[in-house]
C-alpha cells in the first residue's frame, strides 16, 4: 500500500512539474499565419468548362483525334491539376503543370488514336485540388471498322 501511494505521488509530481506554460510559446506571428490559413481553407479553385463532352462524330477505325478542352478556374483560390487518366490508353490527356490563378483560363488537350469498333466513349479523370477532388471530361465517337462492316449488320458502307 506505500509504495502504491508513494508511486501515484511520484507520478503526479513529475507530471505537474515538466508542464511550461503554453500560452508563453505561442507567438503572434504563428497565431497571424494559423488565422490566415483558416480564413484561406474555406476558398476552393472551381474548374467550369465551356464543355464537358465532345463527340467526334463517325471516324474511320484508326484515324487519330483530339480535341481541346477549355476551362476557367471561377473560384476563390489557384487551380492545381495533379493529375488527369483515361480509362484507357488508346485516348491521352495534356494538362497545364503550372497554377492557373482565379479568373485565369487553360485548356486540356485530349488525343484519341481510334481504336475500337462502333459506338465508343472514354473519359478523362482529372485529379485536382477543387472541392469534390476529381472532374470529369468526356470523348465519344461511331468508330467505322476498316473493313467497312459495321457490327451486327451483313452490310459493308462503302
Amino acid at each position: 500500500m506505500k509504495k502504491t501511494l508513494f508511486l501515484a505521488a511520484l507520478v503526479a509530481f513529475g507530471m505537474t512539474s515538466c508542464k511550461d506554460n503554453a500560452a508563453d510559446k505561442v507567438s503572434a506571428d504563428n497565431v497571424a499565419a494559423a488565422a490566415e490559413r483558416d480564413t484561406q481553407a474555406d476558398k476552393f479553385p472551381v474548374m467550369s468548362f465551356s464543355e464537358t463532352i465532345y463527340d467526334f462524330g463517325t471516324i474511320n477505325q484508326g484515324e487519330a483525334q483530339e480535341h481541346v478542352f477549355s476551362f476557367t478556374n471561377t473560384g476563390e483560390a489557384d487551380l492545381v491539376i495533379v493529375d488527369a487518366k483515361s480509362s484507357c490508353g488508346c485516348t491521352v490527356p495534356q494538362y497545364p503543370k503550372t497554377p492557373i490563378a482565379p479568373g485565369e483560363s487553360g485548356e486540356m488537350l485530349v488525343k484519341f488514336n481510334g481504336s475500337g469498333k462502333n459506338q465508343v466513349s472514354k473519359t478523362v479523370t482529372i485529379t485536382a485540388n477543387t472541392q469534390k477532388g476529381k472532374e470529369m471530361i468526356s470523348i465519344k465517337a461511331f468508330v467505322t471498322p476498316k473493313d467497312g462492316a459495321v457490327e451486327g449488320s451483313p452490310i459493308k458502307v462503302q
